[in-house]
């Protein structure tokens, strides 16, 4: 195994070991000179059987990734062949694989899942476009890497291969996970193509969307609104398309599936029956409009007695209700009489953080499947204007309206992992309100906060040009961490994990980086790495009685070394350590000197 602070290749300096699988280790490294970390897989020849056909394999693997280019696959930038060991150099991805996501969560919202495969198809597409066209026969969700800002990236190209088009020879030996295989990859059926990549992605959609491995009992997979009603019927449409076991009744290509899932809500039932009333005649509806109008006036005050009668007899229901199936019946029915109450709102993350969950570790959050849940229920179209229900609640308390939606995005920001992205548009509703002695003044600078440091989040820096003033850009990150720092600000321990981690993201980033010397002295920058090393210090004992917190909590552990080495780097290339003075004096050169 490779030794910890060691130097492969002169250039390659190991900070961390990051996995293990049967065949290999993964270490997390950094190129000091190009001042970027990178993920190292190294395949010994002891211990692994039949080392030289692995090798060669890795090999064939290794020279197509060379010569592909495309932003959700992984680049490799180097391969050390030596006579005990093999180590291919490649991107270092920060995130969790698919199907880590499902074993934690279950299923996935389906407008998330639809958002995946567009990325997985648009990859695919580009690896049939290649010339011989490149088939990956291998798409499931551990191929699936799932990033912080919630692109996707195909890793692992072992069973990958050129497909020659003249050839007839069919594929004899299932290159490919069972249950996520087409038929022809068991042999017998013919040669893999294209048409084998878009069946291993109907596959993988099915267990995102469901839950449900097909890789596992009863084996089969049937339509998914077996299993979830609310699910759209043009995505179980798609799905049964692209898993036909006739190649020939499937999509053909991924341009045709990427339309599919484009449009997946006109191939709705709701929307065809939607389109077929258009051809109701003008002068039929005329009259009985006419009609409908009388009678509401007469009957209008006794309905809206009913309606509320109903409303509370559903609300008690639902917050009575001992199990999530009748939660959500009674909630919806409620909902559906009046979506202007804020009570009812309020009762959905109170029930989604504090009652439905697998285990305690899981109380007083929200995971990534229960905010799924929460938002469609929310922003379903409401039964009683052309909005959605929450509309209805802003156009009728606009308080209660910014309350929820920060609550919810709080919520979403603690609770989901990287959950800053997702809690955005919601913290973005946020907005200053007073009115007499009722004000969330306090709320949207919280808001405006959270915002800030999801904005500042490595991956963002290229917004900033060289007119950003970076001494109020440290001041503002300096307030970030005093207040992620602060419990009463942040409720979890995640939360305050997922704000140290953005820091760190944002001092390594090389743009920063660079921009924050001169103005910043590298004696604050250290400072700050120490500081939160000794926060995430305080942490551990939280990571040994709750699981929940460890991959975050590695996370952060293993940016540490690579933002120090960064802050090295930019030092060594300037000279050394700057201690600028901590008076307020202007030089002329722009900068304000801390």
């Amino acid at each position: 195994m490779l030794e910890i602070g060691s130097v492969i290749d002169g250039k390659y300096k190991i900070l961390n070991q990051i996995g293990k699988g049967g065949m290999s280790v993964v270490y997390l490294a950094i190129n000091e000179a190009a001042n970027k970390p990178w993920a190292i897989k190294e395949v010994r020849k002891d211990g692994t059987k039949n080392y030289e056909v692995v090798k060669q394999g890795l090999i064939v693997e290794t020279d197509m990734l060379k010569r592909l280019n495309h932003p959700n696959l992984p680049s490799i930038v180097d391969v050390i062949d030596t006579d005990d060991t093999f180590l291919i150099v490649m991107d270092y991805i920060e995130g969790k694989s698919l199907s880590s996501v499902i074993k934690e969560n279950g299923a996935q919202p389906q407008e998330y899942v639809i958002q995946w495969a567009k990325q997985l198809c648009d990859v695919l597409g580009y690896l049939h476009s290649r010339k011989p066209p490149i088939i990956y026969r291998d798409m499931k969700p551990s191929n699936v890497m799932l990033k912080s800002n919630g692109d996707v990236t195909l890793i692992d190209f072992g069973t990958a291969r050129e497909y020659k088009n003249k050839s007839m020879i069919e594929d004899t030996t299932c290159l490919g996970t069972q249950g996520y295989a087409a038929p022809e990859q068991f042999g017998g059926h013919g040669q893999t193509d294209a048409r084998t990549d878009i069946y291993n992605l109907g596959a993988t959609i099915y267990h995102l969307v469901t839950g449900h491995n097909p890789a596992k009992p009863p084996y089969e997979m049937y339509p998914i609104r077996q299993w979830n009603p609310h699910l759209s019927s043009g995505l179980e449409q798609i799905i049964i398309k692209c898993t036909q076991r006739n190649p020939a009744a499937r999509y053909q290509s991924c341009s045709e599936l990427m339309y599919a899932l484009e449009h997946y809500k006109d191939l709705d039932e709701g929307e065809i029956k939607k389109n077929k009333r258009k051809f109701v005649s003008f002068a039929s509806t005329l009259g009985l409009s006419v009609a409908l109008f009388a009678a509401a006036g007469i009957t209008h005050h006794k309905e809206t007695k009913y309606a509320s009668q109903n409303y509370e007899t559903y609300y008690k229901l639902a917050e009575a209700a001992a199990s999530e199936e009748e939660f959500v019946e009674n909630i919806e029915h409620a909902l559906d009489l009046d979506a202007t109450k804020a009570e009812a709102y309020n009762l959905i993350l109170d029930k989604y953080t504090n009652d439905f969950y697998e285990n305690e570790s899981e109380q007083g959050s929200l995971s990534f499947a229960e905010y799924g849940k929460v938002n469609n229920m929310v922003t379903k179209p409401s039964n009683n204007t052309d909005g959605t229900r929450l509309d209805d609640l802003e156009g009728s308390n606009l308080y209660d309206y910014y309350q929820f939606c920060y609550r919810f995005g709080l919520d979403i920001w603690t609770g989901v992992e990287n959950g800053g992205n997702t809690a955005k548009p919601w913290l973005e509703r946020v907005k200053e309100y007073q009115d007499g002695e009722i004000t969330n003044n306090k709320d949207y600078q919280t808001a405006q906060l959270l915002l800030s440091l999801t904005e500042y989040s490595s991956g963002t820096s290229n917004k900033f040009d060289n007119n950003v003033d970076y001494a109020q850009f440290w001041n503002n990150i300096e307030t970030i961490y005093s207040k992620a720092s602060d419990s009463d600000t942040f409720s979890t321990k995640a939360a305050q994990l997922y704000a140290y981690q953005k820091i760190l993201g944002i001092i390594s980033d090389n743009n920063n980086m660079n921009g924050f010397y001169g103005v910043v002295s590298t004696d604050k920058l250290y400072q700050m790495v120490n500081n939160i090393e000794s926060q995430i210090n305080n942490t551990s004992k939280f990571v040994a009685t709750d699981k929940s917190y460890e991959a975050i909590y590695n996370s952060v552990k293993n940016q540490i070394p690579i933002t120090r080495s960064k802050i090295d780097a930019v030092s060594n290339k300037n000279g050394g350590v700057q201690n600028l003075p901590e008076t307020d004096t202007d030089d002329g050169s722009g900068g304000e000197p801390e």
